[in-house]
């Protein structure tokens, strides 16, 4: 592998008279970046220089789940690009490869190759940080023991069908019940595990507030899922052989033969901190509109390592998705090429499943207008899916939020079955324009029995959010 030494400049990086950037990260907001700068300025005007340790490129973490399931045939499908694709489009591409060091003041980053060891500096005129997000692992007893898995990338999930195809027995315990822990009992279910979710929360789901949590917890239970809240695991308990046998509380150890870690993640900004970089109240970088480094005209970042606006709060917040980043990078790979882009914000929507049961969140819970200091008053309503006469209508509960005497619509949360989650984007638009509850009553929906009811239950709690809310 060849890299550039020196120190870069404006205009010096490639020592060409072409500017270079310079892109550590090689998932989505990464190579997306990357790929629009391409597309805006050829070869002759920006060279672009790309670092990833891993294997793999621009692939979906999200579908993971779903590939140890079996919904998903195989790992290639959750790839978008290869890397040859992307070299194709004249991407240096340099795989395996850890940026350890970032020389903000001398324009450089200094790159290790994983499998050799051999280091080398590479100077840029503009850098993009999508260092992405590092799983949450527990400084516990056992947690590094075999048997014991995070999901985070692709080889996360091919090791992880390795050991379940090698494992004789069929329980498995899974840590955490996020969006991850519940995603991957699902899996652990359709693979013919018996499952137990270990959590330390009041109900699962805690994107949710805790009323709303409970229905996740009932239906997770009628699939024969165990759940276990408000405990804390203490240790993984290992057998002669070294590998994972148990999860340990303070009350209890539950066997497993396979143990997944599905606690969350954390922004990976170990490298910007120690550059100096700004970082929020989470852990991640601060950019400001056009996704640019606060205080730092040629540095860019986005995707899991980055905090946002939220647009419902006014504050900063972490959200780790795979469409902010892909929009982030869009962003960053517009202004590098020359044109211009902003991303204003979230609100924070997200949609999940557990087999049949469809989950979604947008807007704030209960806890985050009391952290903000909102006076708000919330609505729940029982509905169905379809016409209630119509075959195959199913129970939807939803849940919303929303401001005193103004009605603003703060939040609103979403457990039904077929058709439940998707439902959560009318009020994603809701809240990204601001709109009171009164006024989403009046929001012209498509009907017709097979796909809701009259009234359409977001817009059922609408109403009776408006009504609750409203200044005698």
């Amino acid at each position: 592998m060849t890299m550039s030494g020196g120190r870069g400049g404006s205009g010096s990086g490639s020592g060409s008279g072409r500017e270079r950037l310079v892109v550590i990260g090689g998932d989505a907001a990464g190579m997306s970046a990357a790929s629009q700068a391409r597309r805006l300025k050829g070869p002759g005007e920006l060279e672009v220089v790309a670092f990833e340790r891993g294997h793999f490129t621009s692939f979906s973490a999200c579908g993971i789940p779903y590939w140890v399931g079996g919904d998903v045939p195989e790992r290639d499908a959750l790839i978008a690009r290869t890397p040859g694709e992307h070299r194709a489009r004249g991407i240096d591409l340099r795989l395996r490869t850890e940026v350890t060091e970032i020389d903000v003041a001398g324009q450089r980053v200094r790159a290790r190759d994983v499998d050799s060891g051999a280091e080398s500096w590479t100077p840029y005129d503009k850098l993009v940080i999508a260092t992405g997000a590092r799983p949450v692992r527990p400084d516990l007893p056992g947690a590094d023991a075999p048997g014991v898995h995070g999901v985070q990338t692709l080889d996360d999930g091919q090791a992880l069908l390795d050991t379940l195809a090698r494992t004789r027995g069929r329980r498995a315990v899974v840590v955490g019940a996020g969006y991850i822990g519940v995603e991957m009992a699902e899996a652990l279910l359709h693979r013919g595990f018996q499952v137990t979710v270990v959590n330390r929360g009041r109900e699962p789901m805690s994107t949710l507030d805790p009323d709303m949590g409970r229905l996740v917890h009932r239906a997770m239970e009628g699939l024969g899922i165990t759940m276990v809240n408000d405990a804390e695991v203490t240790k993984i308990l290992t057998g002669e052989d070294g590998r994972a046998r148990a999860v340990a509380t303070q009350n209890a150890e539950y066997p497993a033969d396979v143990v997944i870690l599905g606690i969350g993640v954390r922004p990976e900004t170990a490298l910007a901190g120690a550059a100096g970089l700004p970082l929020g109240a989470h852990g991640g970088l601060l950019t400001d509109l056009a996704m640019r480094v606060r205080g730092h005209e040629n540095i860019w970042a986005g995707g899991d390592c980055v905090e946002v606006l939220n647009l419902v709060s006014g504050q900063e917040q972490y959200v780790p998705l795979g469409t902010h980043a892909n929009k982030h990078g869009q962003v960053i790979g517009s202004n590098v090429g020359g044109g211009y882009a902003t991303f204003p914000g979230v609100v924070g929507t997200a949609v999940s499943k557990v087999c049949d049961l469809e989950i979604a969140r947008t807007g704030l819970r209960e806890k985050d207008a009391d952290r903000v200091g909102l006076a708000y008053e919330t609505v729940t309503v029982e509905s169905t899916s379809r016409a209630g006469y119509y075959p195959g209508a199913s129970p939807m509960t939803v849940k919303m939020l929303a401001e005193r005497r103004t009605g603003r619509v703060l939040g609103v949360q979403i457990v039904g079955r077929e058709g439940a989650a998707k439902r959560v984007d009318i009020a994603a638009v809701a809240l990204t324009a601001r709109l009171t509850a009164d006024q989403m009553t009046a929001l012209d929906l498509g009907y017709a029995p097979p796909f809701s009811p009259v009234w359409d239950p977001v817009l059922v709690a609408a109403r009776k959010a408006a009504a609750k809310v409203r200044v005698p």
